[in-house]
């Protein structure tokens, strides 16, 4: 099925780009999004822990320049626990080099394509204009500023299914251990699960979800766009027991069953996708308890990012209340 809603979203994307749809040309209304409300953060004496970064200092090379002046950059990480290496983009909010915040963590989205992913993640691009819409929300209060990392996500352009499949690269590791890993490198970050969260579409966003299900100790939320609920890469015949340990519907029973840490799921579904009764199903079957829930179903959106750019204020506006956001010093 993956394959399927892969192949029309890559097409969508490629009509998108040709037609040159890039800030305020994806019609997306936050006019109704409300201001961000305090909340309690996990925080030792109600202070967050930073992370000041610890390096290796990567070296970065300019991709775009945003709308506000901000950039986009690039660079080659190798993950040290993968062994995988490859291209991550980057940025930065415009807060985060603001007096007030310079000795403040700021909260890390973990942004995943559809389709491959590789060798290039289309949320680094211009044709959502994600990294101007994020600064313009922050701005007016309604998300939080997130440094937004960005990393390929299918090699070879095979489908990982965000996991280490035997025999295979390990994506899992690469997504949940090596890309944190690259940001705590090179950015203040926090310690706390507060400060983590991962945004994905389609295929990312099945790797957004099982991310967030099986490490709730490391990451608290995801926005999870049109995804499959269960894995289907091709790769994982003869493994059985490895595909079950990386199924969200496992991975969201054993929450329910243990004593887990709460996390938290925005799904984005447009109304016209083949997977609206499979992630209704998920959501009445499969979440509860420790995993909250809410849909963003958009009326007359297909398995497209443009579909879900309509909807990603609603989204982060709804991680970003579970989440810690920087803490200004004056």
């Amino acid at each position: 099925m993956k394959r399927l809603r892969v192949r029309a979203a890559a097409s969508v994307v490629a009509l998108g780009l040709l037609a040159g749809c890039g800030d305020g040309r994806d019609f997306v209304d936050a006019s109704s999004v409300p201001q961000l409300q305090v909340h309690a953060a996990d925080a030792r004496n109600g202070k967050p822990r930073v992370a000041v970064p610890r390096g290796p200092r990567s070296s970065f090379t300019p991709f775009r320049t945003a709308g506000d002046g901000t950039e986009v950059v690039t660079t080659k990480w190798h993950g040290r626990k993968s062994g995988f290496t490859g291209d991550i983009w980057v940025w930065v909010p415009p807060e985060y080099h603001q007096a007030q915040y310079a000795a403040s963590g700021f909260p890390v989205l973990i942004a995943l394509p559809g389709a491959y992913g590789y060798p290039f993640n289309y949320w680094a691009g211009d044709a959502f204009a994600l990294q101007e819409r994020i600064a313009r929300w922050s701005r007016q209060g309604k998300t939080l500023p997130f440094i937004v990392v960005m990393p390929v996500l299918n090699p070879g352009r095979k489908y990982y299914d965000g996991s280490d499949i035997p025999g295979q690269p390990k994506m899992g590791t690469w997504l949940t251990e090596d890309v944190p890993d690259f940001a705590r490198a090179n950015f203040r970050t926090y310690k706390s699960r507060d400060g983590w969260a991962f945004m994905g579409s389609s295929s990312g966003g099945f790797a957004a979800l099982k991310a967030v299900l099986k490490e709730p100790r490391k990451f608290k939320a995801a926005i999870v766009n049109g995804p499959d609920t269960a894995p289907d890469s091709p790769m994982w015949q003869g493994h059985p027991a490895e595909m079950r340990a990386n199924d969200p519907r496992h991975l969201a029973r054993r929450l329910a069953a243990r004593r887990s840490p709460p996390v938290y799921l925005a799904f984005e579904l447009g109304s016209k996708e083949a997977a609206v009764p499979d992630v209704k199903r998920f959501i009445k079957d499969y979440t509860g308890g420790p995993v909250h829930s809410t849909l963003f179903e958009i009326p007359g959106g297909v398995h497209s990012p443009h579909t879900y750019i309509q909807r990603m204020a609603d989204s982060l506006h709804w991680i970003s209340e579970q989440m810690q956001g920087p803490v200004p010093s004056v």
